[in-house]
């Protein structure tokens, strides 16, 4: 597919689907707040169904392939023992897409969970000695999945029998968690491979955007406050030509990408969590909504007029205007409509480029509005990724898909001062969070998220 973009029409974009997700932002005052950590009520007190972040891009050490790859479990000290952190046996956990443009997932990737618990009643440990495999009998604990590819014609097993990467116990109990992890990977039928298990918190900020952006003055930056947490991620690495519609990456090279959890009861299953785009059920919904839009699929996005209202006249704005004097933008957003919902189409709306929406793909039907995240596979990866996507002129960035790497919250604070419609970057912003990156290197391999800490948090933090 040929992009033709006008990158200054572009410059701002990275920002704006980050700018529909902070309209609630400067309401919360708790600082256990992340991309989607503990976003809503229900969700709060069932940590393992909480999705806190998606990721979606095309793998930068093969191009022919796309990395997908969801995170669970909000904020894991490394020293959560004895009963270690674990997926929930009674769930469904999925990561979805949809290639057509009709909101309705096309594949769903399916991982299911069951226990192998040899402690019985005669030791609380979760291993008994040092575990150098997977295999080792000092490791008493540890979880099998099946992955399942579900289309519309039916049901596919992947994996039947894979083993979960286990908690990061410590030093003495897994002195090269590095082999563990390598383990773990199983491969595909087809090609590619899938990842479950225990990694590091990438998602990288400073949480005091809460105290009045900052401090009120941008005096309380510089802290990265997930550092030393873990999560539970799930993730496949699949050509690229599985996802396309039609198998055709170039004709149909764009995909919408979220995850979800089914929660397992007496009446079957029910979905409890949802998460496309960071951010947007935890800080642009009100706390009356937050539940529901976890219970819901995107294809009931548009019908919910109180949502669409947050996107076309956010909040943060107008509190930036009063907290740092910086002049709201003119309302309604149709751009953030555009970002939120349609995807970056010359035909969607106000931004005049083709970037990201499922109506660049040829076989595609009608669009229906939803939030997911977008990605054209069709662009290669950055040889120099910016971490501010595409607001750094780095097409492959945030908001098309998501690296790990991208900067989401310095690309929001840009959307929020209105660099998503000028152009431009707003100087007295420009310094940020003053978080620029993760504490721990990515990986260069799959599933490229780092390996979990085994530092409890309060000497994380301390180094």
């Amino acid at each position: 597919m040929e992009l033709r973009i006008n990158r200054r029409a572009l410059v701002g974009l990275g920002v704006a689907a980050a700018l529909t997700a902070s309209s609630f932002a400067l309401l919360r005052t708790d600082t256990g707040t992340a991309s989607s950590h503990r976003e809503a009520p229900m969700i709060a007190g069932d940590p393992r169904n909480d999705n806190t972040d998606v990721y979606a891009f095309v793998s930068p050490d093969k191009a022919d392939t796309v990395t997908l790859l969801s995170n669970w479990i909000p904020f894991e000290d490394s020293q959560g023992g004895p009963n270690f952190y674990t997926f929930d046996t009674n769930s469904r956990y999925n990561i979805k897409i949809d290639n057509d443009g009709d909101a309705k997932p096309d594949i769903t990737y399916q991982w299911t969970f069951r226990n192998e618990d040899r402690r019985g009643n005669g030791t609380f440990l979760y291993n008994d000695g040092p575990v150098t495999s997977l295999d080792d009998p000092n490791l008493l604990f540890k979880q099998r999945y099946t992955l399942k590819r579900i289309t519309p014609g039916g049901s596919k097993t992947l994996v039947s029998n894979g083993i979960v990467a286990p908690s990061n116990v410590g030093p003495a109990s897994m002195p090269d968690y590095g082999t563990l992890r390598s383990q773990s990977l199983a491969k595909l039928p087809g090609g590619g491979q899938a990842y479950a298990g225990q990694s590091d918190e990438a998602f990288f900020l400073d949480l005091h955007v809460f105290d009045l952006l900052y401090g009120g003055d941008l005096s309380e930056v510089g802290q990265d406050t997930t550092k030393g947490y873990n999560v539970h991620t799930l993730s496949v690495q699949v050509p690229s030509s599985d996802l396309a519609l039609k198998g055709d990456v170039k004709r149909n090279p764009v995909v919408g990408v979220w995850s979800t959890t089914d929660k397992g009861g007496p009446n079957g299953y029910v979905q409890v969590s949802r998460l496309g785009n960071p951010l947007v059920n935890e800080v642009v919904l009100p706390a009356g909504l937050k539940d529901a839009f976890n219970s819901l699929p995107p294809a009931k996005d548009a019908d919910i007029p109180a949502v669409v209202q947050r996107v076309t006249s956010p909040e943060v704005p107008r509190l930036l205007e009063k907290i740092y004097g910086l002049k709201a933008p003119a309302t309604p957003r149709d751009d953030l409509v555009e970002i939120f919902l349609k995807g970056i189409a010359k035909a969607n709306g106000p931004i005049k480029a083709d970037l990201n929406s499922q109506i660049l793909n040829k076989d595609a039907g009608k669009l229906r509005p939803s939030e997911m995240l977008r990605l054209n596979m069709a662009i290669p990866p950055s040889k120099d990724p910016n971490r501010l996507g595409v607001i750094g002129g780095d097409l492959q960035g945030f908001p098309n898909g998501r690296r790990l790497a991208d900067d989401v919250v310095d690309i929001e604070l840009q959307a929020l001062a209105g660099a998503a419609l000028t152009g431009k970057i707003v100087p007295a912003l420009a310094a940020g969070d003053k978080v620029d990156a993760n504490d721990k290197p990515f990986l260069k391999s799959f599933p490229y998220i780092p390996l979990p800490t085994n530092v409890s948090v309060n000497q994380a933090n301390l180094r």
